[in-house]
């Protein structure tokens, strides 16, 4: 299938957006933004045929660059926080924007999530391959990192995303995709009705400004147990003291591994009522459960909907958060010489 590129006007910083549109032979779209890698649109079919829409996001530039909560966009270059925004890297301190609290969210104040992005059309693959290059320094990272993240959209329903990166200099890097999904479609409210299943036995409890302890702690026995199907908001309200702190879900899921780096299956969702389904495979170590906790009304997405709390889930696959100053998680250091390449896969199917 033709790969369209059309134009998604400018963003708050006065650059060019543009907007790409990849379809497969059943008529699966995702349309891509160069501003940030944004997985602007998704739409695959219920059990009837039925195409919608069913990742959160906006109409124009502005609203991404202005507002929006990174929805659908390449987090780095550490997704995730980090701790007192600074880390000590082979005898090395390293200071970072305090963008959240003291803390650094998703790469700073102008992440890889606020980018211009280049871009290349792969014809043959149905894929779009995304290359930036982030100088040494930038948002206080040491090294020079070209980052490359390829777009592929399969016949078979998979959406696979494929991340290599190289770097002058030892640097943390952990990177993942900040789409909200909804099954029932962007605009039909809560999402908590969903079905979710995680494959994971641990997860990693945090503190009041959502900083993991260190610690691995068992799902069992717990409301953080997705090991059988449940649904999503079943438990989320529960007398828990991680639930409380968060607000919901925004916690760590421990992926059950056999060896590290192996592509394995990670999560499924489900929506009971339409009958779609999204699987997820990885092979980072960690996964991010995320339940728009922040949502409440007052931003609106497509169509001027305004968004209602939890109206999307995000399953982020990733390098635990604060692992440049967690020494006992998954190594996110970057080397020379030691290119980092990942995969995960968002396969669509309905039941």
């Amino acid at each position: 299938m033709a790969v369209i590129q059309e134009a998604f006007g400018k963003n708050i910083f006065c650059e060019n957006v543009e907007l790409f549109v990849l379809t497969n032979s059943s008529g699966m779209e995702i349309r891509i933004l160069n501003y940030g890698g944004i997985i602007q649109s998704l739409k695959v079919p219920d059990r009837r045929g039925k195409f919608i829409d069913v990742v959160l996001g906006h109409d124009t530039a502005e609203e991404y660059t202005e507002e929006s909560p990174h929805f659908g966009s390449i987090t780095g270059r550490v997704a995730g926080r980090i701790a007192g925004g600074g880390f000590v890297l082979d005898g090395v301190k390293f200071h970072l924007p305090q963008n959240s609290h003291g803390n650094t969210l998703h790469g700073g104040m102008r992440g890889f999530d606020k980018r211009i992005w280049n871009t290349e059309i792969l014809t043959a693959e149905n894929a779009l391959k995304l290359t930036y290059l982030s100088p040494d320094g930038e948002e206080g990272f040491p090294g020079e990192v070209k980052a490359s993240v390829i777009y592929t959209l399969t016949d078979s329903g998979e959406l696979k995303i494929d991340y290599t990166a190289e770097s002058t200099r030892a640097t943390p890097f952990v990177v993942t995709n900040h789409s909200y999904f909804n099954l029932a479609g962007h605009d039909s409210g809560s999402a908590m009705r969903q079905v979710l299943t995680i494959n994971a036995d641990k997860f990693l409890p945090v503190d009041e400004q959502t900083i993991p302890y260190g610690e691995e702690r068992a799902v069992e026995g717990t409301p953080f147990d997705f090991r059988a199907p449940r649904v999503i908001g079943e438990r989320i309200d529960a007398d828990d003291e991680q639930l409380r702190s968060a607000g919901g879900y925004d916690h760590t899921y421990c992926l059950n591994k056999t060896g590290a780096g192996e592509l394995s299956f990670a999560a499924r969702a489900i929506d009971p009522k339409s009958g779609r389904v999204l699987d997820v495979f990885t092979t980072e170590p960690g996964m991010v459960f995320y339940t728009g906790n922040f949502l409440g009304g007052t931003l609106k997405g497509k169509g001027g909907r305004p968004f209602v709390k939890r109206a999307g889930f995000c399953l982020e696959t990733q390098h635990y958060p604060d692992s440049p100053n967690q020494p006992q998680f998954p190594d996110s250091i970057l080397r020379p010489g030691r290119p980092y390449v990942s995969q995960t896969i968002f396969k669509f199917s309905s039941e």
